[in-house]
């Protein structure tokens, strides 16, 4: 009986250490980020960085999950999936159950396959991919992994609340994206939406940029003007996004601009006043609609950070990714992967601004609302200094994003 006793105590001892090893054994649950936070699109990663923290700050104010704090742990991937790929295999040698990118749907691509190769492999060392930005189509689609959940609405939907902004009076229109797999999926989507639902408007202009690589984008305002286009649509970001609307109000382009990114970092101070209510986004959240609908709270805690880091909150979808892992986590009642992946599946929550988010079990997408900015005078927050913001000119009840899906996904047999 004695030696049984020794025995339970030893295995317990050996259990205990082998646990150690784990990043939910810890004091902390650790998020991998990984992002640019070097090269040409270093600002869009750093912004993310600095919101992401105040996020986290403000949850583990709350209480975090199961008592624990969350810490996030940054990776520069300098935009190349084979940095990405070593943030991952970093993120896994330590055990920590989750890793979060936003930026670039090829780097996107790479992770959902390393997280499905190394989760195949490694059944006791599990991760969850936190997609927070990358939104081609195809990846909670034909891509699509019981291991990443996408805390964005996807190009499809964009693309819809894109067309369905475009004025009556707009009837040629000209396309500009990048030439990679995001930029190619906005360019078939809005061709697909502007087809469904707006037969009357030609496309008179339709271009693939290099990532990155233009530095003057006056030659492209050229030959836009020569198309007759009344509006450019595009889905480009970071200095692509910037520098293309920059050149085309410098070049006092008679232009209305339709874009998925103007809102975020550079993009207001790129337009300046010359863009005055001719720019427009399609966003998940702008600083004025917290006062417009009423908001106190949230309006507060977009000021919060404004207060701390002097240039615009826009991130309003990080705070309910990490409400989503601190209900799912405490949900689970473990920070165990596969737990966590499976009590987020079709959990719902009631993101700051007051509005039902929902993530889809059968694809891992989230289904929230979404607005349409217009940059102009005269709202109460301005954007970085520019005496500008962006006013809110629809707002996209979720219902009313919930397309459909195409999603076969492979579930652990655990599951």
């Amino acid at each position: 009986m004695l030696q049984g006793k020794w025995l339970t105590a030893f295995f317990g001892i050996v259990l205990a250490i082998a646990c150690g090893g784990h990043a939910w054994a810890q004091g902390t649950i650790k998020v991998a980020y990984t992002d640019p936070l070097s090269g040409p699109f270093a600002q869009v990663g750093d912004a993310n960085l600095k919101q992401m923290q105040y996020i986290i700050d403000y949850i583990n104010s709350k209480g975090g999950a199961l008592g624990k704090k969350f810490e996030l742990v940054p990776f520069d991937n300098k935009s190349q999936p084979s940095d990405a790929l070593i943030a991952l295999k970093s993120a896994t040698d330590q055990n920590m159950p989750f890793i979060m990118q936003c930026s670039g749907s090829n780097i996107a691509a790479a992770l959902i396959d390393g997280v499905n190769k190394h989760n195949d492999r490694n059944p006791d060392n599990r991760i969850i991919y936190l997609n927070c930005g990358a939104v081609a189509t195809e990846l909670t689609n034909e891509q699509c992994s019981f291991w990443h959940f996408r805390f964005d609405l996807h190009v499809g939907m964009k693309a819809e609340v894109m067309v369905r902004s475009l004025p009556k009076e707009v009837k040629k229109v000209y396309l500009i994206n990048q030439d990679y797999l995001f930029g190619q999926s906005v360019q078939r989507e809005v061709k697909n939406y502007l087809a469904k639902l707006r037969p009357d408007v030609q496309v008179v202009g339709d271009e693939l940029i290099p990532l990155g690589k233009v530095k003057d984008f006056s030659p492209y305002i050229t030959k836009i003007n020569a198309s007759g286009a009344q509006a450019l649509l595009t889905g480009n970001w970071g200095p692509d996004m910037n520098l293309l609307i920059k050149a085309g109000v410098d070049a006092g382009a008679d232009l209305r601009y339709y874009t998925f990114y103007a809102h975020l970092a550079g993009g207001p101070t790129a337009i300046g006043v010359g863009g005055d209510n001719r720019v427009l986004a399609v966003m998940s959240f702008g600083e004025n609609v917290a006062p417009e609908i009423g908001n106190k709270e949230a309006e507060a805690f977009a000021q919060g950070f404004r207060d701390k880091h002097k240039f615009d909150f826009s991130a309003a979808g990080f705070r309910t990714i990490f409400e989503y892992l601190q209900g799912a986590v405490n949900k689970a009642g473990s920070v165990d992967p596969t737990k966590i992946a499976l009590a987020m599946e079709d959990l719902t929550v009631k993101d700051f601004l007051g509005f039902d988010t929902r993530m889809r079990k059968e694809d891992h997408q989230i289904i929230s609302e979404y607005f349409v900015g217009t940059f102009k005078k005269g709202v109460k927050y301005d954007a970085e200094g520019t005496g500008l913001g962006w006013a809110t000119s629809a707002t996209i009840l979720a219902k009313d994003v919930d397309q459909p899906n195409t999603c076969k996904m492979k579930r652990p047999s655990a599951s």
